[in-house]
């Protein structure tokens, strides 16, 4: 069985984001979580809800609500392009600059070992 969560319009860049989803890729849901409670970067924490989230949709597809998070492995995770914020700033000589400020759309299907 398999049970997914969706994280849309991350105010992180998907570049940033697809280096913790590359480390988390195929491994099981109870070590990944550890890891990412204790990783420094911006995106774990953001990873991290997305997966407890996962989990939860899991639990209420099965009907069971006691689940072993190491029977539990990471499918699928990938993380898409969103919407750019676009901001101006002063520049010299009376000009602007454009700044885009990237945003990402987080995707996590986790399964049981079984499928």
């Amino acid at each position: 069985m398999e049970a997914k969560a969706i994280l849309r319009h991350l105010r992180q860049s998907p570049r940033k984001v697809r280096i913790e989803l590359n480390v988390i890729r195929g491994k099981s849901v109870g070590t990944v979580l550890n890891n990412l409670h204790f990783s420094k970067s911006k995106a774990s924490n953001s990873i991290e809800k997305i997966i407890q989230s996962a989990v939860s949709n899991y639990r209420i597809k099965s009907g069971n609500t006691s689940i072993d998070l190491n029977s539990l492995k990471i499918k699928e995770c990938f993380a898409d392009g969103g919407a750019h914020i676009k901001r101006f700033r002063a520049a010299s000589m009376g000009r602007i600059s454009r700044l885009n400020k990237p945003t990402s759309h987080i995707t996590i299907i986790i399964s049981d070992n079984q499928s």
